[in-house]
């Protein structure tokens, strides 16, 4: 009897800790290996702080439809903290946890990937590992996809919950270019035929960055090893091609070079206003679901480089001081819910490919998907490129090769 007591106790003290909410009242923290319903139970009435970039209207629009749906659902205030670029939230984290606030912080739920979960991990500012315990992580196929347990090499390890999954594609009106350049070299001889008629965002907007990665790649010789930190010598080799690539390439680029869209959806306004001919995604639904939303004329049309095009899953992470980390478990699951994930590939709403397995669905649920993709509204990684071709897909480089990337990038061209 004793040993079952003894069992009891540390089974209640390992589900719950103390935390404080921001007038200052402790409170109790329900853990990461919690029964669900005590979650939910825990999270109604909870306001969560859901700090997501802000740059795309249909992706704000979405965050505002789930706002909707988990205060009628579960009772839980969702306020988005509209940003620039997701490492505001996590300086912010950072700041808080030297300043000793390791409980009742400032930011609850983040959309992060790369660099910025490298960060968090590195300084166990992640909570969980709470993936597991989310009821519709049932629908997710964690064992034949790799992209969705490690995140720009690092392992997860449950500190993240894969959301979307993404592809590096290019974009071009068929009116205008009967044949788009397919490889580096003839997209630097099209450049110098056309001069200023592409360009792409300025780094560390992350579609300029992955701009800069996929040619990275693309050009560098092939024995360099990009999962491990480089040393300076290895950087320096790696990187000779493409900085080579960009002195030609930049004299030829919109306004010679000299400045540079801030963002993938202000170039993408660039190609609809006849600036451009080539614009950038990293959805390779981006242009379908411009043309549906009247942005793009029917004309245009996504491609990968015959080289290969650069591909990732972005994910959804609670930050380990969280003031109401059982509100952002409950939000993460209705996000990965069916009907979350149809909607969002939904090419009329957002057009990012889901990341369950149709194969865990039910029936019913499996109709969400099917429907769209009869339709031709359903985005998915393998129907992206819009002309039907194939492309290698490169996996992205360790975090530290980009932090030396934008560095590198910002000393030689930014003005």
């Amino acid at each position: 009897m004793k040993a079952v007591l003894l069992f009891s106790l540390v089974l209640l003290l390992a589900s719950c800790s103390k935390s404080s909410n921001d007038d200052g009242k402790e409170r109790t923290v329900v853990s990461h290996t919690a029964p669900w319903q005590e979650v939910v139970d825990t999270a109604r009435g909870q306001s969560v702080y859901w700090n997501a970039w802000a740059g795309d209207e249909k992706i704000n629009a979405y965050i505002q439809w789930v706002a909707e749906q988990v205060n009628q659902q579960y009772g839980i205030t969702l306020k988005h903290v509209k940003l620039q670029d997701t490492a505001e939230a996590v300086s912010r984290i950072l700041a808080e946890k030297s300043a000793g606030r390791i409980q009742g912080g400032s930011v609850d739920l983040m959309w992060i990937n790369g660099e910025n979960f490298a960060s968090l991990k590195e300084n166990n500012m992640l909570f969980g590992p709470f993936v597991e315990q989310l009821p519709s992580s049932k629908f997710i196929d964690f064992a034949n996809n790799p992209s969705l347990t490690t995140d720009f090499t690092i392992p997860v390890e449950g500190l993240e919950a894969p959301w979307g999954r993404s592809l590096f594609v290019f974009i071009y009106d068929s009116q205008r270019i009967a044949k788009p350049p397919r490889t580096y070299p003839a997209l630097l001889a099209w450049a110098q035929q056309n001069p200023a008629r592409f360009t792409y965002p300025a780094p560390p907007n992350f579609t300029g960055s992955s701009f800069l990665k996929q040619a990275m790649l693309s050009l560098a010789p092939k024995d360099i090893q990009f999962s491990e930190t480089p040393d300076d010598a290895t950087f320096q080799r790696a990187t000779a091609p493409l900085f080579s690539y960009l002195d030609k390439l930049h004299p030829h680029l919109w306004r010679k070079g000299k400045t540079f869209p801030r963002t993938g959806p202000a170039q993408r306004q660039l190609l609809a206003d006849g600036e451009l001919d080539i614009t950038l995604s990293f959805n390779p639904s981006d242009a379908l679901s411009a043309i549906a939303s009247g942005l793009l004329p029917d004309t245009v049309k996504s491609y990968g480089l015959d080289s290969g095009s650069l591909g990732n899953t972005h994910f959804l992470a609670i930050a380990a001081n969280a003031s109401a980390s059982e509100g952002a478990r409950v939000v993460i699951n209705f996000l990965l819910s069916p009907a979350a994930q149809a909607r969002k590939a939904d090419i009329h709403v957002w057009g990012d490919a889901a990341v369950l397995s149709l194969e865990r669905l039910a029936p019913a649920e499996q109709k969400l998907f099917r429907d769209k993709a009869v339709a031709g509204t359903l985005a998915t990684v393998e129907l992206k490129i819009s002309d039907g071709s194939d492309s290698y897909v490169y996996q992205e480089p360790h975090p530290s090769w980009l932090r030396q990337l934008e560095n590198q990038w910002a000393k030689r061209y930014a003005q």
